[in-house]
């Protein structure tokens, strides 16, 4: 793994808290994503050399949905920038971790993803990220 390439946080009102945002860091956020596939719509806002991605939930059925029900709105992943996914998707297999999804999918902001059972790092959900090029 390369870098911390940036920390979701799970919001119930992305408007809202897009302006919450914009007063914290000074600047307004960069990019509007729909992930259709996975019933959110992302916002994304650069803290120095840091992101920040704000999901809601589109659906009530989303991952992100389940998890605002469950634990509230905060901190929902840490994702970590890789050069090549699938094969860090198997290392991490082989180092008997818990991974979600057998084989990279399409995430926000043009990056291949795959995350990291909570149960198998510490209570955190990680997820893998590599640019597509």
């Amino acid at each position: 793994m390369k870098k911390i390439e940036h920390i979701g946080i799970a919001v119930k009102d992305l408007e809202k808290s897009n302006i919450l945002f914009k007063q914290l860091f000074g600047n307004a956020h960069y990019k509007i994503e729909e992930v259709v596939s996975e019933g959110v719509k992302t916002s994304f806002f650069k803290a120095g050399p840091n992101k920040i991605e704000l999901l809601e939930a589109t659906n009530s059925d989303s991952p992100i949905a389940k998890f605002i029900e469950k634990k509230g709105e905060g901190i929902h992943h840490i994702a970590f920038a890789v050069d090549d996914i699938t094969l860090e998707i198997k290392r991490l297999k082989d180092e008997g971790f818990t991974v979600l999804n057998n084989s990279p999918k399409r995430g926000a902001d043009n990056k291949l993803v795959a995350f990291l059972h909570p149960k198998s790092t510490n209570g955190v959900l990680i997820e893998l990220c590599q640019e597509i090029k």
